[in-house]
């Protein structure tokens, strides 16, 4: 959720952090800092807000640095203010630490560090590193002092230090959330994700859990907390930093939306055979016995990765001929699921890095599941400890409502559903052929929804004043409906709630009246009747209807009223792939209302774009 840059090499310190920091404001943010180290003393600059008052207190009181942390700040303990921003310093001022997660023990820690003599001068919890590595210090550097100092702490946390008396050295630790390492030419950088780093170097090193870096002028050693040598990869980032940038668009969330049908592709691309009708999935790593010894699958998620989860299920279960669960990632961990060495978990997550979903992951480890992760960053912690891995090729998401992220993974889930199936004998060569062609049309589908922008900012401009809203699917479009809902809430700021249609009439309708906007989602598939009927009980009850159909619509049209009323139209796809198709006016719906209401569309408040503590 925070953001950490730092650098270390021969450029001014300063313009680096900062334009590293903003390169991580899709992360969330509500205070930012920087601490620099010049001729041996620690300079520090910060702000409550964005990172744009930081940029204004260093114009009014400029710093120069050799090298230096900075961080942007998403309050967990403390008011957002400028004294709690980070980097925070120990009773010296020497020692400098920027965090991100949670130090569950940091009371304790505090009132014996108080009784020690130590004086606090925040809310945070992050302080409390920074006095105990002054502590340890007293009698060795601070690679060693930062290693006694993590014996006492318990948590989920990323810290990144330096100190005016250990010179030209910073520590990077990871105990959770993520921390990658860049190299470069003479110069190495440490960050908590790619972005900030990508247009310095593609090359990159993903610390593990209860793994420490030791970056210097020369070179970047990597031991565990007890201080032993570990050998790390270099993985090569194929993110073109262009990707990372706006490309003439108004924000990172529109880009991304119109991204989809490159995303699509790309995650296609290399993975199916027309011909032959086979699907290949390498990565994955678990071999055909194993994956014929299979007797259920447990899809794990959070947020929108569960919606995709969801629609998961639909395309594993037919395709498959599999029993599917989906689970909350946060719920999952908290029970005593059934598991066996005949489950497989598929955790999805956009990041590789999100803290629920990777605890939900380890559970259905430890009780002897396979795994695999469907995610879109190479070399993320999640990719890490599964037996394998199904790319998404979606490209740098910026944006902090998923977009190109969601429809990549309902590719990847419905290229795993063929896979399954042809393993398992469900589904023979012959018979995926269809399904294979209707994948590959799916970017041009893509293309022909996306056209629906128009139409789509004229019913923003129509609704952009309701409250409420209400979004309705059946069957494996249901999770578009919740998903919709979402994205108009998670932007906009406006209640909407996504519902099953068969569940309207037990709950949802008796919010039904002519201020109530109904998104309807009604492609012509084995439900559209039983929609069509859902829909006349909204117009009985005096609701405005927004409906999403296929293309070339007479009835669902005839049934509305112009005035009040709107359709949208979007190409005729398989059942399988409607999910797909149906989101992008949903999307569009949600970013239109948002910029018309004057919202943070790419940093909506209160959100973070990964999710690294619980």
């Amino acid at each position: 959720m925070c953001g950490i840059i730092g650098y270390i090499g021969p450029r001014e310190v300063v313009p680096i952090l900062i334009d590293g920091l903003r390169r991580l404001e899709y992360r969330g943010y509500d205070s930012a800092g920087v601490a620099v180290v010049h001729d041996g003393v620690v300079e520090l600059r910060r702000s409550a807000g964005k990172l744009s008052r930081l940029e204004d207190v260093i114009r009014q009181h400029p710093i120069t640095g050799d090298y230096g942390v900075g961080h942007t700040r998403w309050a967990t303990h403390g008011r957002p203010t400028e004294e709690n921003a980070h980097p925070h310093r120990d009773c010296t001022g020497r020692i400098v630490v920027v965090h991100n997660g949670i130090i569950e023990n940091y009371l304790d820690l505090k009132h014996e560090l108080q009784s020690q003599g130590h004086t606090f001068v925040t809310e945070t919890d992050t302080e409390i590193v920074a006095h105990l590595v002054e502590r340890e210090m007293k009698t060795d550097g601070l690679e060693n002092a930062v290693r006694r100092a993590l014996t006492f702490l318990r948590g989920l946390f990323a810290l990144v230090l330096l100190s005016a008396d250990d010179r030209e050295k910073i520590v990077a630790v990871r105990n959770g959330p993520p921390i990658v390492i860049g190299l470069g030419d003479g110069e190495f950088f440490v960050a908590s994700d790619i972005p900030a780093i990508l247009s310095h170097t593609r090359d990159v090193v993903f610390l593990g859990d209860e793994e420490m870096a030791i970056v210097t002028r020369t070179g970047v050693a990597f031991t565990d907390f007890l201080g032993r040598p570990i050998s790390k990869a270099t993985q090569r980032v194929l993110w073109d930093p262009i990707m990372a940038e706006k490309a003439g668009y108004k924000h990172f969330m529109l880009k991304e939306i119109f991204e989809q049908p490159t995303a699509a592709r790309e995650t296609i691309l290399g993975r199916v055979s027309q011909d032959s009708g086979k699907v290949f999935l390498e990565e994955m790593k678990i071999t055909d016995a194993q994956l014929r010894g299979i007797e259920k699958v447990t899809i794990l998620a959070c947020g929108t990765s569960w919606h995709a989860a969801l629609v998961g299920k639909f395309m594993l279960e037919q395709l498959a001929r599999l029993p599917v669960e989906v689970d909350y990632g946060s719920e999952y961990r908290y029970r005593s699921p059934i598991v066996s060495s005949k489950t497989l978990a598929v955790v999805i997550t956009q990041s590789g890095e999100t803290a629920d979903t990777l605890a939900a992951l380890r559970e259905a480890k430890r009780e002897g599941a396979r795994s695999i992760s469907i995610c879109n960053v190479v070399g993320s912690m999640a990719t890490r400890e599964t037996d394998g891995t199904i790319y998404t090729h979606a490209g740098p998401e910026i944006g902090v409502a998923s977009t190109k992220a969601f429809t990549s993974q309902l590719v990847a889930l419905y290229l795993l559903g063929l896979r399954l199936g042809q393993v398992r004998g469900a589904l023979s060569d012959e018979a995926s052929k269809p399904h294979i062609d209707a994948l590959l049309q799916l970017p041009q589908l893509l293309e022909q929804a996306l056209k629906t922008a128009p139409e789509v900012d004229e019913i923003a401009a129509a609704l952009q004043t309701r409250t409420d809203f209400l979004y309705l699917g059946r069957g494996i479009n249901y999770p578009i409906a919740l998903e919709g809902a979402l994205k108009l809430k998670e932007i906009s700021y406006i209640h909407a709630e996504g519902y099953p249609a068969g569940e309207m009439k037990h709950g949802p309708i008796a919010l039904i009246d002519e201020r109530l906007p109904v998104v309807a989602l009604a492609p012509h598939d084995a439900v559209f009747e039983k929609m069509i009927g859902n829909i006349q009980e909204v117009k009985a009850r005096g609701g405005s209807v927004v409906a999403v159909t296929t293309r070339g619509d007479t009835k669902l049209a005839s049934l509305l009223d112009p005035k009040s009323d709107f359709v949208l139209e979007v190409p005729e796809a398989p059942e399988l792939l409607t999910p797909i198709v149906m989101v992008v006016p949903l999307q569009l719906l949600a970013y239109d209302i948002a910029v018309r209401r004057g919202c943070d569309v790419d940093q909506p408040r209160n959100l973070a774009k990964s999710v690294t503590v619980e």
